[in-house]
């Protein structure tokens, strides 16, 4: 999904965000309960995954890609 051109990639470049902030964005608007715990390597990752949380999903964005998921 985050390969060059996929779905998660196209939306991210339209979001100007990480593909891996908007999988992130993604798994919080689907569960209110789930809390994702990405590993990183440094600061700035754990900046940009703190950033993810700040990202809005409509849901035709959200829909576009569970619908990929689920491919």
């Amino acid at each position: 999904m985050a390969k060059e051109g996929g779905p998660l990639d196209k939306l991210a470049k339209e979001k100007a965000v990480q593909p891996a902030q908007l999988a992130l964005a993604w798994l919080l608007k689907r569960s209110p309960v789930m809390l994702p715990i990405p590993g990183t390597s440094s600061v700035g990752h754990v900046e940009d995954n703190i950033a993810a949380a700040s990202i809005e999903l409509s849901e035709d964005e959200f829909e576009a890609l569970a619908g990929a998921v689920t491919k």
